[in-house]
């Protein structure tokens, strides 16, 4: 089984040898706890091209996000959750606030994020759409926050 958590300089070794006539569908996030929106995001993700690439927000990224109190879950563990799914290809960290440097990097086919975005406001869609690319928007399945969930637990 190949090892889907790799470095950027991984991927784009793989890529160029390996992906050069495959869809590359590419999104984002911090995914801190594993919820069945993001499940069901994910694998729509996937269904849109052959590969799909998850960039993931390291934890000092995560924190100046959403806060101090935040991720629950470290980098590790949260990478070897997403890697385990059968939708995700590969699992690429970065350390900044958003994932342009990745989206430059890889130029995907397909850009892709979850509903509560609009194209004008997706980080890289402009430079996608500037090659050809497609950026697209998958609605959220409804009733499914980690910010609830954690709510939740803190009551």
């Amino acid at each position: 089984m190949k090892n889907k958590i790799v470095s950027l300089h991984e991927f784009l070794s793989i890529k160029e040898k390996e992906l050069t006539d495959k869809t590359i569908v590419f999104t984002n996030g911090c995914f801190d706890i594993l919820h069945p929106g993001h499940t069901d995001y994910l694998t729509k993700a996937k269904e849109l091209g052959n590969i799909l690439v998850l960039g993931i927000n390291t934890d000092e990224s995560v924190s100046r996000l959403k806060g101090t109190t935040r991720p629950i879950q470290n980098l590790e563990a949260r990478s070897l959750v997403l890697s385990a799914l059968e939708s995700i290809d590969y699992v690429i960290s970065f350390n900044e606030d958003t994932p342009i440097d990745l989206i430059k990097a890889i130029k995907p086919s397909l850009l892709v994020k979850g509903g509560d975005y609009t194209q004008e406001n997706i980080v890289g869609a402009e430079f996608v759409l500037s090659y050809g690319g497609v950026v697209k928007i998958i609605p959220f399945l409804e009733g499914y926050s980690t910010s609830k969930i954690i709510n939740k637990i803190n009551k």
